[in-house]
Parts: C-alpha cells; structure tokens; sequence
C-alpha cells in the first residue's frame, strides 16, 4: 500500500513538472513567434475587442460591489477607534494597490481563460488547427500569439477601471453614511494614493494578462481528443491559471517592498 502511494506521488510530481516543461517551451515559442512577421493585426485587435467589450460589464459590476463591500465592512471598526477619516486613503490604497488587481485578474481568468480554453480546445477537437497547417497558416501565430497579446494588453485596462468604477462605489457609501462630499472624497484618494501604490500595480497587472492567455491557450491548444477534453481543458485554464496568479502577486509584493517601500 505504501509503495502503490509513493509511485502515485511520484507520477504526479513527474506529470506536474513535465507540464511546467512544456509550458515553459510554450511561453519561449510565443516570444520567438511574436516578433517575427507575417503579424496579425486584425485578428490582434478583434480579439482585444471581444476580450475587452465582453469583460466591460462584469469588471464594471465586480468593482462596484467590491468598492461597497469594502467600505461597509471597513467603516464599522473605523468608528469605533475614531479613524473614519482614514476611509478614503485606506480604502484608494487597498484597492489599486492589491484587491482590486488580483479580484478583477481572477474574474478575468474565469471569464477569458476559460472561454480561450474552450474555443481552442474545440477547434483542437474538430481539427480545424490541424486543417490550417496543412492550407499554410501558421495557427500558433494566428490563434495562441493574438490571444495572448490580447489579454497581455487589454487586462490593465480592465483593472484601472475596476479601480475607479470600486473607488466610486466607496464614494457612494461615504457620501450616504457619512456625509462626504464627492468632491471632498476624491481630494483625499489622490492625496494618499503615490506613484510607488500605482506603477507597481500597473506592472504586475500586465503579468497577471499575459498568465491568463498563456495557461489558457496553452490548455486548449494541447487539448486531448473528445469533446470530454474541451471541459476538462476549459477546466484546467482556469484552475492553474487562478493558481498562477497567486503566485505572480506574491512575487510582485516581495519585489515591491524591496524597491519601492524599504
């Protein structure tokens, strides 16, 4: 029994890091197909629109409710050591600096890497990649490279208006609670908030894109045959790349601390 354990762990340690492998292989190839011609600019920036104009709403409505959720729970406690003051400076800070990046990069993975997944996966399944090699188009170029540049590009946006959208929300609440004008509000957000809170944020926000489309094109790229792996890959896109994700934010707080805070 403890011998059929200690094979299991060892063929998943060997399955996990064999994907890590490829992974990386994958992520080397996009480098070296991304600055080497034919480009595709359109299909680059149709799927920025669909990535962007079909995520606008949700990210609109996380933020909003992130920025009322927050300030409720907040306020409270804030009462109570007479520090409702500091409401608008911690709640800008909290907001651009961590929740608000990571909050909307995990909405985004669920909604982007798993419909780059499932696309991709599908047209794994019927062939349609295959039928592109063999008519001369290089579907790694066409497919993988405009996706990823895509969400690459188009994620910090999505994040810098989740932040305003979640800031306004907060605003709402100070307003109707405790009588604080918009105007003042929006005086003391940018009074706290520093190039030091806004340019790391800015960063890491490009890394969190580009893991989302990378996990997710890798997944459905190399998606296994059947209509069971189109799930499974959609599945696995967003799984790993919520994991990922997790781990670029801590290394993006370690190396922020270092750089900007010490």
């Amino acid at each position: 029994m403890i011998v059929e354990k200690t094979n299991s762990i060892a063929v998943k340690s060997k399955r996990f890091f064999e994907e890590i492998g490829d992974m990386t292989y994958f992520a080397i190839r996009f480098f070296k197909e991304v600055v080497t011609s034919p480009f595709e600019w359109k299909e680059l920036i149709r799927q920025c629109f669909q990535m962007g104009n079909r995520s606008f709403l949700l990210v609109g409505v996380t933020g909003f409710i992130l920025g009322l959720v927050f300030t409720l729970q907040s306020r409270p406690t804030l009462l109570e050591f007479g520090a409702v003051s500091w409401m608008p400076s911690m709640v800008s800070i909290s907001i651009v600096r961590e929740i608000g990046p990571v909050i909307i990069a995990l909405i985004c993975a669920g909604r982007i890497g798993s419909s780059i997944g499932a696309e991709l996966g599908s047209m794994k399944v019927t062939e349609q990649i295959d039928a592109m090699e063999v008519s001369g188009t290089n579907p790694f170029k066409y497919l993988v490279v405009t996706r990823i540049l895509a969400t690459t590009l188009m994620l910090p946006l999505l994040i810098i208006m989740g932040d305003a959208v979640a800031l306004f929300g907060s605003a709402i609440v100070e307003n109707l609670m405790g009588e604080v004008s918009y105007l003042l509000y929006f005086n003391k957000v940018f009074d706290a908030l520093k190039f030091s809170d806004i340019i790391p944020a800015t960063i890491k926000s490009f890394f969190f894109g580009f893991a989302i489309g990378l996990v997710g094109c890798y997944k459905g790229y190399n998606c296994s045959k059947g209509t069971v792996g189109v799930g499974e890959a959609s599945n696995a896109a967003v799984v790993y790349t919520s994991m990922l994700l997790f781990v670029i934010d801590f290394i993006a707080v370690f190396l922020t601390d270092i750089f900007f805070y010490i």
